[in-house]
This record gives structure tokens, sequence and C-alpha cells, in this order.
């Protein structure tokens, strides 16, 4: 049981094994309910989502994961982690929930992940939101030089350990300071978002991640926009310091009938930061004829 966030005794903890490795779900709504898969970004969990669940499992059956490496889910270390196994991965996470359509909602790496399972398989998405993602694009200069130290550091044999004693969860702590302080994120919620950095097995399966993570961008996800189909939301934080706006421009001016939706005083973690206004464009998403 999900004990963070409003309505939380309303969600239901389960798990599900997705290629071979524990995942865990949490699941709200009505059991008959259309399902919306909520996919977290980098580096949270499902409960970057816990302020639009209550209102969307209202009518919609909400499955939100903790994708495999990530909160309560298991860190394998013998798995790959390269993006088209991710996103292939994504795939096999709907067949074991028993999913064969699903509305599809990503932040960050997870509408990096929505993006290509929608391009790869459209039959299985029947609406997408990507919210303040890399997408078809990539980093700003200083953070695509910084992710990109650390996939050097997790594929160089010779970095590997000198880069899991780097003080990642420090590091991963920092950049989520402004959310505690600015009141959008409670200590004990960045305490599990990051705490887990600082174990040897945490530190481990990071550098075993980025050791498969590119931070380049992959020209057949733009190229490929103009082929999607289905209704499509584009929810952006204006302020956001690792991802241009511009993305979230591309992405709506290339999609068709893409609805985008900006928010000047948000930026990268704009479901914390604008939760009621996010819920309300989701909605709309929801509220659109397939």
């Amino acid at each position: 049981m999900s004990t963070n966030g409003p309505g939380a005794e309303t969600i239901r903890a389960r798990s599900v094994v997705v290629d071979g490795a524990r995942v865990a779900c949490w699941e709200s709504g009505p059991a008959d309910g259309e399902p919306v898969l909520l996919l977290h970004g980098y580096p949270a969990d499902h409960r970057c989502w816990r302020h639009q669940i209550p209102a969307l499992a209202r009518r919609y059956r909400v499955i939100a994961p903790d994708l495999l490496g990530w909160g309560e889910s298991e860190r394998p270390l013998h798995l790959r982690f390269d993006y088209n196994t991710e996103v292939a991965r994504v795939g096999r996470l709907l067949d074991a929930l028993g999913i064969d359509a699903v509305n599809l909602f990503g932040h960050d790496y997870g509408g990096f992940l929505a993006l290509g399972l929608t391009q790869a398989h459209p039959e299985r998405v029947r609406r997408l939101a990507i919210l303040n993602s890399r997408a078809q694009s990539s980093f700003v200069p200083r953070w695509y030089a910084a992710f990109g130290l650390l996939t050097l550091g997790g594929r160089t044999p010779g970095l590997r350990a000198l880069t899991a004693r780097l003080p990642l969860a420090g590091l991963h702590r920092r950049s989520l300071g402004g959310l505690v302080r600015g009141g959008h994120l409670d200590e004990e919620l960045l305490d599990s978002h990051v705490d887990w950095m600082d174990t040897p097995e945490g530190r481990r399966w990071l550098v075993h991640f980025f050791g498969d993570y590119r931070v380049t961008v992959r020209p057949e996800l733009r190229r490929r926009l103009g082929d999607i189909r289905c209704p499509t939301a584009i929810v952006w934080g204006r302020r956001d310091v690792y991802l241009r706006p511009a993305i979230a421009v591309e992405l709506a001016e290339r999609i068709a009938h893409a609805e985008l939706t900006m928010f000047d005083d948000a930026g990268h973690w704009v479901m914390d930061q604008c939760p009621a206004h996010v819920t309300v464009a989701l909605e709309r998403l929801l509220a659109r004829a397939l």
C-alpha cells in the first residue's frame, strides 16, 4: 500500500513479473475502467503522480508502476536497460497486466519510453501524454554533458568502480532540493527517491543503468512524429532547466492534433508544481474521442 499523497488509502498494491524480475505497481479506480498507465521519470517513482491519481481514478483504472530499477521494483544487474529494450519492456508490462491497449502518460524518462512505444506499437496506445520529457530530443548542454559523463563511467570497465564511488545520492538530493524548499516535495519522499543510491546494491545498479543509457538524440523518434494518430497532449513547465520548451513546441507541431499546455510558473517537475492544472490537462485528453 502506498502511503504518500491524497487518496492513498484507495490504492491497491500488486506486483507483476516482467523479464523475470518483479515490478511493483499501484492500482486505483474501477477494475473495469478504461486503463491509464502512468510512467514516472528519473529519479522518481510512481508517487510523482500522487496528485493526479485520485482525480483520474474516479473514472479510470489507473496503474502506476515503479519501472524496473526504481522505487520498490527489483534492480536486476543481469538485464539490459538500453532504450529499445526498455520500450519493449513497457509492452511486456502491459502483457503482464493483461492490458491490450492503454492511455499512456509519461513524465521525463517515462515520456521518452511512452513516445517509443506509441511509435513502435500504435495499436496499444489509445491516448498519449508527454510531460517535460527529452522525447525526440535531448538535454540542454550542461545536463547533456553531466549525464553523458555518467554513461561514459557506466560503460567503461575501468571507470565503473570509480563512478559507483561518486556521491550519487547527495548529487540527486541537491538537484531535487528546490522542490522541498518550494513546498512541492516533503523530505520523506525525497529520501525515498535518493537514499537507495547510497547502498552498494543501488550504486551498482545505477552505474549498470547508465552503462546502457545514451544521451544522444534518436533521429527515428523525430522522423516518425507525424505517424502518431492517437489523441495526444503535451504538458510542459516552461522553466525546465534540463529540457528546452522547444521540445514541447516541436512535439505539438509535428504530432497531428496534439494539444500543447505550457505553464509559465512551473519547471521540470510539473506534476508537483502545478498539480491541479496538470490534472485538468490530462482529464481533457481523456475526454477526447478516439
